[in-house]
This record gives structure tokens, sequence and C-alpha cells, in this order.
């Protein structure tokens, strides 16, 4: 007998929470709200990828051909961008990652080699330089692993010399047979009245300081 009891108990109780939360469900118009997660979780972004860098003249490339010791070799990007390789002779590396040269190389080599495995590392950057001349503390060539722009240069290059005249900068980029002059006003950059004329400067590019 007690048990039977017991048992309408339990069945009473279950039953009492179903009618409650089928009213609930009724008057909302559908199953309770799930709260959101509260804030202060982990930051997920998509990752940003940085750009390959590209290939230019004067660097110097490692070359690995798996199995093959003799063509294994550092190779170095002559001024007119190609390199010289074994059995490939010249091809173009300027301009080019070290993942598409390594696919050049791979197809080149495929007529020699069944399946030929390569390997390409930047052993070296030694193709961006600017100079910078003129009336400053440490005159000279200034290579860099990234592009850098005026005023970094000038602090690279230690900094005005007492007499110095830093609102008739130059700038001196040649461009095969051409050259072109750009004038920086450093006094102006400096107070934000013209910071758009501190360009990224290129390859080559000489900064005279009078």
């Amino acid at each position: 007998m007690r048990r039977i009891l017991m048992l309408c108990v339990v069945l009473g109780i279950s039953a009492l929470t179903v009618v409650i939360f089928a009213q609930a469900t009724q008057n909302s118009g559908g199953p309770p709200a799930v709260a959101p997660p509260k804030p202060g979780g982990p930051d997920i972004r998509p990752a940003v990828l940085t750009p390959p860098y590209i290939i230019q003249p004067n660097d110097i490339l490692e070359i690995f051909v798996w199995k093959e010791e003799k063509l294994t070799r550092k190779v170095f990007v002559r001024p007119d961008g190609r390199i010289s390789f074994p059995l490939i002779q010249d091809l173009t590396a300027a301009g080019l990652s070290t993942s598409e040269l390594k696919q050049r190389i791979e197809e080149n080599l495929k007529q020699y080699i069944e399946v030929p495995n390569v390997t390409v590392i930047l052993e070296a950057i030694q193709s961006y330089r600017v100079y910078v001349t003129g009336k400053v503390a440490k005159p000279g060539v200034y290579p860099s692993e990234k592009q850098i722009n005026i005023l970094q240069a000038i602090a690279m290059a230690g900094g005005f010399l007492e007499f110095a005249d830093p609102s008739n900068i130059v700038v001196i980029r040649t461009n095969g047979d051409e050259s072109s002059r750009f004038v920086f006003n450093y006094n102006d950059v400096i107070k934000a009245k013209n910071f758009n004329a501190n360009m990224l400067l290129k390859a080559g590019d000489v900064i005279v300081v009078p």
C-alpha cells in the first residue's frame, strides 16, 4: 500500500511539472529562452595572413634538391632578376615568392629528374637599401628587410647636423634612365601639416639633406 501511495505522489509531482512547463511554453510562444553567453570570453578573430616575401635582385637564395647534392647550392639573384642553376641555366626569380620559384624549378627539372623535390630558402635580403647623404650625422647606405619611410631613414642616419635645412630635403628616385625629384619638408611633417609627404622609400632612393 505504501508503495502505491509513493508511486502516486511521484507521478503527481511529475504530472504537475509537465503541466507548468506546458503553460509556460504556451504563454511565451515557445520554449524558455536560453541565456546568451556572458561577455568576457575569448576574443576569437580570423588570423591575418602576412603576404609572402617577393624575391628581388641582389637577394641570396639557398636551393635544395632532395637526393641531388650536386644541384643543391646558394645562388645570387642577378641585377636582371635571374638566377643561374645547373641543368636549367637561367631562370627568372625576381618578382616571385619562394614557393612560386620552387614550383618553376621543379617543372624545369622534370625532364632530368623523375620526381624533383625542391626547397627554396631566402638566405639573405640584400635588395632593399636607401641612401642618405648631406648634413646628417651618419651619411651612408642603409639596408632594410622592409620598406621604410623618410623619417625612419633620417633617424637611421642619426638626424640632422647643426646647420642643416630640414625644410628643403630632396628625395631622388631613379627608374631606369629616368629620375624623379621630390621635395620633403621635415618641419611641416612633424607638425602634422603635411604628414602624407612622409612616403615609403623605394630601393635605391637617395635622400639629400642640404
